[in-house]
């Protein structure tokens, strides 16, 4: 079955190195991996400090956390394309290198124009990134696509988890543009493997094109049962996530916390996520249908809100370490997409098109949760919207459970 199923060996790499090839392709996939995040988890605990220097307010804040989600809807959407025309290798390059242009250049800004257009650079390079790295797992590592989930999406919570812990002790030894700045030399370190890769080309056997033909994605995707289920979880999980990212921190200094203390609890919820990622691409590659951890993972959500928002102030870290393990259906999710397709061009399709619709929704997150805040005072209407979205999450999660294909 596995001889069915598995993607023909990629003949454009050197057949006399192909473990060589393979390291490459793990170590720009690793590399990349980390660098997925860092733009949006390095500056949400400065926002403040940023803005009182560069001059925006609170109202800013929600457009902050409203463009990861949009940028990575729509470079989701955009990003298949790009890769039939130019495949993954090329694709990953561009990403890691727009990523570097964006995370660096944004430093060096004295608007906020300047620090959201650049911030939103360097989120297209990891919109394509998000999306690319499920079908190179897929093709260079068919036999090991929970093994290898498991290790990118736990590197993935790393690259979520580092930054907010730095961000302010190193603002406040060296200024917050320096703290921006830092971490453009990963992704920069991230371009290095994917240059080696394209250099260890020749040219593809003329009976054997498709080996290194780009991928097509399948026009079916958008009728597909299993995409739309895998696209409101994703879209669900993410919406809660950004959410998160976004206001913790003003939901726990509104209850007397010290501003470190917020950077810290939004560490603290982005390191719970190596917990799920070790975890669940290990249980969907063993169960043949994971909704119990749809359900895990959003009854969490709901105690870990309830807490915020009735003992904000004496039980914050357990409520926000609950909230972590909500986001569990992430790394579900990223697994899924190569669980539920049998071919590499499946997965692309797949992994663009849950990516893309679902950040698309995710995007409002941020800017409902606040805009409830702001009109109706408090913050049980916000949390009430929240509530509401993990009602989707489980039916979504319902549909994309089941152990049906995408091209089936």
């Amino acid at each position: 079955m596995a001889s069915q199923t598995a993607p023909p060996a990629p003949r454009f790499l050197r057949p006399s190195t192909p473990a060589r090839a393979r390291v490459l392709i793990l170590a720009g996939i690793v590399l990349s991996a980390f660098s997925l995040r860092t733009a949006v988890t390095s500056l949400t605990p400065l926002l403040t400090q940023v803005g009182d220097d560069i001059g925006f307010g609170s109202a800013v804040v929600g457009v902050f956390g409203m463009v990861p989600p949009a940028m990575f809807a729509a470079f989701g959407l955009a990003t298949p394309l790009v890769v039939r025309r130019f495949g993954l290798e090329h694709t990953a390059l561009a990403a890691m290198a727009l990523a570097t242009i964006g995370l660096f250049g944004r430093s060096l800004v004295s608007g906020t124009a300047g620090l959201l257009l650049l911030s939103a650079v360097a989120l297209a390079g990891m919109g394509i990134g998000n999306v690319v790295i499920p079908p190179l797992v897929k093709q260079f590592f068919p036999e090991r696509v929970a093994t290898l989930s498991t290790v990118y999406i736990t590197v993935l919570q790393l690259g979520t988890m580092v930054p907010p812990l730095l961000a302010v002790p190193v603002a406040d030894a060296h200024g917050w543009r320096t703290s921006l700045a830092l971490w453009s030399v990963f992704s920069l370190i991230a371009v290095v493997p994917w240059v080696a890769v394209l250099l260890s080309r020749t040219a593809p056997d003329p009976h054997d094109l498709d080996a290194a033909a780009p991928v097509a994605a399948p026009v079916q995707v958008w009728r597909s049962p299993v995409a739309w289920g895998l696209a409101i979880m994703f879209s669900m999980t993410s919406l809660n996530t950004y959410a998160m990212f976004t206001w913790l921190p003003p939901v726990l200094t509104s209850a007397g916390h010290s501003e470190s203390f917020g950077g810290t609890m939004v560490a603290l919820f982005s390191g719970i996520g190596l917990i799920s990622a070790l975890v669940a691409p290990q249980l969907a590659g063993r169960m043949r249908n994971p909704f119990p951890v749809v359900i895990a993972s959003v009854t969490c959500f709901v105690l870990g809100y309830a807490g915020l928002l009735v003992f904000p102030e004496s039980g914050a870290v357990l409520w926000v370490t609950l909230v972590g393990f909500g986001p569990t259906t992430f790394p579900l999710a990223l697994t899924l997409i190569n669980l539920r397709s049998r071919t590499q061009t499946g997965s692309a399709a797949l992994s663009g098109f849950a990516q893309g619709v679902g950040y698309t929704i995710a995007s409002l997150g941020p800017v409902v949760f606040g805009l409830l805040h702001e009109g109706l005072g408090g913050w049980t209407p916000s949390f009430a919207f929240l509530g509401a979205t993990l009602v989707l999450l489980v039916a979504g999660g319902w549909v994309v459970c089941k152990p049906r294909m995408l091209e089936d």
